[in-house]
């Protein structure tokens, strides 16, 4: 039933970008991470369960029969993150966007067609969101509801895609923040750290590669990725263990991992400089940042992180603004169909005994009630006989399967 989703998300709307790490789960790796989600499901008696955190938001979205209230939301996030200060816990609130059933799916459908996003228009929110679904299907936390609407939100956004001019001037992020470095007047020669290989980093590689920055070394903990990117720079690949030991120096970094604390520590960055000492320019676009926030204040650093792209994020709103109208529009009938939808598979699970209840009737009718009779028949006449039995038994599979989809249909 839609009235069992839920959606506890905090956003870029109502809190400052640095802060939404406070909400994240911290993990070392995607075993952990499944691990910490498989608690939360069971502590909080979830059904099922789908985690998506990106730049600028983290939500999490389940289905349960309980009611969600403050009590609940602050407990949740006291076991999302046991450090959460007592400000912000009475507060949460505030902070928090709580939201049941239909403005849960409501609220879906605006993230995954990128209406909610801090730049209206960008797509790779819903390849952020595949994978986060993609993940949390295969860890078993997700079930049919989840699925169900997750797909009727992918093609929600793909009608908006295909029907208005939202992804026109496509903006995102993380070109905000290539433009940023580009204005720093950086030479085509410049020596630039990438660490991370994700799909963030990926695509700051392809706007790299757009403006001829090929000497890039691209760090990940999965080697594979990182050669995949400098593949297509034409730069270098190295494991991020090596990154401790990398005496190059660099004249630009762009950050963004799967860590949940800062990874850029002082003596890291120290012995990344080489003994250099003029500025260096640094892209963050991790949440919780990957930079230390005393690198940033002890060394010259020409900082670009997520939250001072808000400005260019709105400049970047205004020509969207009409489209997002007629998006809006579209999405209300993808909504508007979701009960219909939650129906007909209701129906379907319900009808899944059918064929095998018709097909134990003929059985019995053939081995048990009409045994003899069907015994005393001749080669030929008992063929015709299961022949016909078995046309009858596929065509009354079929009729109630019908009725229950044009039923659907008609409510």
């Amino acid at each position: 039933m839609l009235s069992h989703l839920k959606i506890l998300t905090v956003t870029h709307k109502r809190t400052n970008l640095n802060e939404i790490g406070n909400f994240v789960i911290k993990s070392n790796n995607s075993e952990e991470l499944k691990s910490r989600l498989e608690k939360l499901k069971q502590q909080f008696e979830l059904d099922e369960l789908l985690y998506v955190s990106t730049c600028n938001r983290v939500m999490y979205m389940f289905t349960t029969g309980r009611d969600i209230d403050s009590t609940f939301t602050s407990h949740f996030f006291q076991s999302v993150n046991s450090d959460l200060s007592l400000s912000t816990i009475e507060k949460i609130d505030e902070i928090v966007f709580s939201l049941e059933g239909e403005e849960a799916m409501e609220h879906l459908l605006d993230v995954a067609a990128s209406i909610d996003s801090l730049v209206i228009g960008e797509r790779q929110i819903l390849g952020q969101m595949r994978e986060a679904y993609e993940l949390s299907r295969q860890w078993g936390l997700s079930g049919d509801l989840i699925r169900i609407i997750f797909q009727q939100a992918v093609q929600a956004a793909k009608s908006v895609y295909a029907n208005t001019r939202i992804g026109d001037k496509p903006v995102s992020i993380v070109s905000l923040a290539i433009q940023k470095l580009l204005k720093s007047n950086l030479p085509k020669e410049a020596r630039i750290l990438l660490i991370g290989a994700g799909q963030t980093n990926a695509l700051a590689a392809k706007f790299l590669a757009k403006h001829n920055y090929h000497n890039v070394v691209v760090f990940n903990r999965s080697l594979d990725k990182a050669q995949k990117i400098a593949k297509n720079l034409g730069g270098k690949a190295l494991p991020l263990q090596d990154l401790s030991s990398y005496k190059d120096g660099f004249d630009a970094m762009i950050v963004c991992t799967g860590a949940t604390e800062a990874i850029i520590q002082e003596d890291l960055y120290r012995s990344l400089l080489a003994g250099e000492t003029d500025e260096k320019v640094v892209i963050d676009l991790a949440i919780p940042n990957n930079v230390a926030k005393d690198v940033v204040e002890t060394f010259q650093i020409n900082y670009i992180e997520i939250e001072g792209l808000r400005q260019l994020a709105k400049e970047n709103l205004a020509f969207r603004e009409q489209e997002i109208v007629k998006a809006k529009k579209l999405l209300v009938q993808f909504q508007q169909d979701m009960p219909s939808l939650i129906q007909q598979r209701k129906l379907e699970l319900a009808m899944r005994q059918v064929p095998e209840a018709i097909k134990a009737v003929k059985s019995k009718a053939l081995n048990e009630v009409f045994q003899k009779e069907v015994e005393t028949l001749d080669d030929s006449t008992r063929e015709l006989l299961e022949r016909m039995l078995t046309y009858m038994e596929k065509k009354c599979i079929g009729i109630p399967m019908k009725a229950a989809r044009e039923l659907t249909l008609q409510q």
